[in-house]
């Protein structure tokens, strides 16, 4: 499902860093015995982003949840299903892309093909070890990477 383009180790050139091909998301989408969760997570050391290629199983659901720190893009890929927030319920299908502000209350639902999708976010912090500093989050709630 991956192919890359240039220093498969690296993917760095003479001049820096190489655009890649990461995934077909098509073939990922069209895998019918596809498990539950992530199947596809960029992994590339020095990016700024992360993102991840999500299935849902028909009738299956993520609960009510909220991203506190992170604007996400979510791209549906195949499937169908929906988007519960506060408001009211959206209907998702592929090619459907919304945007989830950080902050805010959402739940997601496969139909009765699942749902898989595409997140895009800006990559949290890593967790470090040393002298905390003033943008150090709140005791009891870890930095998350």
């Amino acid at each position: 499902m991956t192919a890359d383009d240039g220093d498969a180790t690296t993917g760095r050139g003479d001049d820096g860093p190489l655009p890649r091909v990461l995934c077909d998301t098509a073939a990922l989408a069209a895998l019918a015995d596809a498990p539950a969760g992530a199947l596809w997570r960029l992994a590339e050391s020095g990016r700024q982003l992360d993102a991840n290629v999500v299935r849902i199983p028909p009738g299956r659901q993520v609960d009510t949840h909220r991203e506190p720190d992170l604007d996400v893009l979510l791209l549906v890929l195949a499937g169908e299903g929906s988007l519960t927030a506060p408001d009211g319920t959206r209907p998702l299908r592929a090619g459907v892309l919304t945007w989830l502000p950080h902050g805010s209350t959402r739940s997601l639902a496969a139909g009765g093909q699942g749902l898989t999708y595409l997140t895009v976010h800006r990559r949290r912090p890593g967790m470090r070890i040393g002298p905390p500093d003033t943008a150090a989050p709140p005791a009891g709630r870890p930095q998350e990477g």
